[in-house]
């Protein structure tokens, strides 16, 4: 269907600067002729054949019940449309000319008869019939084979599975992460001590090592030596904080507790058997941590870590510069600790260890919920920000505290936590193996705890206490 009139469309000039192509008097025939055809074409390219129907396809009726629409006596034949077009032709669309600045071509009266182009070449035609592939074997080949069908034929090919991950990695790519930053760190502490080997070459450090040795002279009346119960108190300590580091790293990790533990007062106060298991070895560490404390003022021990001098800082500072050195102070714990360890120990028992408990008890069921304006003062989210880190801290000292026991001296160490033994000299090494026997029977016993420390153990120990339920 025309929707430009009769006029034919004009576009580019044939010569720089001239008129739009073709002129404003082309002869009306073409663009008659041109409109006419577009209005025909429609009809001949659905006409399936030239012995369809010349009616115009019915519609669903305008009114419920009524016939289809148009009627069939408005429909005009299609051959009665076409057939002035074939009788006239329709004109050819002319191009650019053929020698360089002539007439356009083809010439203007060219035309094409419509008998020239029936409608059998627009029409649609059926989609050819595909030959039926016969059943059985395919017959021979006539030619030698030259192609043979690729693995792909009869394989399908397996999708490759996602490597499982912990956290934001994949296992390889945390071992990768390990062996990488462990050679980062190995390439770090090299030159770090390289650095401080250099700083304690200079005249100004060594008169600073002469005079701050790394460790000061304890008051008068300090005690000598190491009583066997501050050993069994520091064995109990290890035993207890291993578990509740396990325990602890257990709930930050447990999204679906299995089972759980209510107390028998209270049956609707119910918290899983985990959460029971932190909060119990947290009561025995805090009474164990009160007993040694108590021993350690009744004794005089609390004056080997707690500091009563100010020089307790710049010996840490001698001391920490001679350990990164590898140069070693010479160290008697027997007698004295050197003033970093001294700070070490006074900060984790008298400033860690109070923190972990204030912001355990905020966390634990024994804080008291109903108080609105204690909550309020001091809210939970402060405790969790709070623990998490102390427990990293206390980490870290475990592993460090470790490390230098072993390095610095491993029998004469082992026999003054655990067998209570040493000497005034600090070059005397202990020559028997009791501390060490005792070190390797405090590990099973952890090792031991540790494994048993699931809820076929628990439930039945947390029974004297609650009630347990599974879920």
């Amino acid at each position: 269907m025309a929707t430009g009139g009769s006029s034919v469309r004009r576009g580019l000039p044939r010569v720089a600067g001239g008129e739009p192509w073709p002129p404003l008097d082309t002869g009306s025939a073409e663009a008659a002729a041109v409109e006419t055809v577009t209005e025909a074409a429609p009809a001949a390219a659905v006409a399936p054949s030239p012995a369809a129907s010349s009616a115009v396809r019915r519609g669903l009726p305008r009114t419920p019940g009524g016939e289809p629409w148009p009627e069939a006596a408005e429909i005009p034949a299609v051959a009665e449309v076409a057939e002035p077009v074939r009788e006239q032709g329709v004109g050819v669309r002319r191009g650019l000319p053929r020698v360089a600045g002539g007439e356009a071509w083809p010439p203007a009266d060219t035309t094409v008869p419509m008998a020239e182009a029936p409608a059998e070449v627009v029409a649609p035609t059926a989609a050819p019939a595909v030959p039926a592939v016969p059943e059985g074997p395919r017959a021979p080949l006539t030619v030698p084979r030259s192609a043979w069908a690729g693995r792909a034929v009869s394989h399908r090919p397996i999708p490759k599975t996602e490597p499982r991950r912990v956290g934001p990695f994949t296992r390889t790519q945390w071992a990768g992460a390990v062996v990488v930053g462990g050679l980062a760190l190995l390439f770090a502490a090299g030159m770090a001590v390289l650095a401080v080997r250099f700083l304690l070459s200079l005249d100004g450090m060594r008169d600073f090592l002469a005079t701050y040795p790394g460790e000061y002279h304890l008051p008068d009346g300090a005690p000598v030596g190491i009583p066997a119960w501050l050993g069994w108190q520091h064995f109990f300590n290890v035993f207890l904080m291993v578990l509740i580091i396990r325990s602890g790293l257990t709930i930050r990790r447990e999204k679906r507790p299995t089972v759980f533990w209510a107390p028998k007062n209270n049956p609707k106060g119910k918290t899983s058997l985990t959460i029971w298991f932190h909060q119990a070895l947290d009561i025995l560490w805090l009474v164990n941590g009160a007993v040694f404390i108590v021993l350690l003022f009744v004794t005089g021990q609390w004056m080997r870590i707690v500091p009563t001098s100010w020089e307790v800082f710049p010996n840490a500072l001698s001391a920490a510069l001679q350990y990164v050195s590898l140069d070693w102070p010479t160290e008697n714990g027997w007698v004295n600790y050197n003033s970093l360890q001294q700070l070490a120990y006074f900060s984790t028992v008298f400033i860690a260890a109070p923190l972990a408990a204030i912001t355990g008890y905020r966390m634990s069921g024994m804080w008291p919920k109903k108080n609105l304006t204690l909550s309020a003062a001091y809210p939970i989210e402060w405790a969790r920000k709070v623990h998490f880190p102390v427990m990293l801290f206390f980490v870290v000292f475990i592993v460090i505290h470790v490390v230098l026991v072993l390095a610095t001296g491993a029998l004469r160490n082992l026999n003054h936590m655990y067998a209570a033994q040493g000497s005034v000299d600090p070059m005397a090494y202990a020559d028997n193996w009791t501390g060490f026997w005792l070190f390797v029977v405090s590990l099973v016993v952890i090792a031991g705890a540790w494994v048993a420390a699931r809820p076929l153990v628990l439930a039945p120990i947390a029974r004297l206490f609650g009630t347990v339920s599974g879920r």
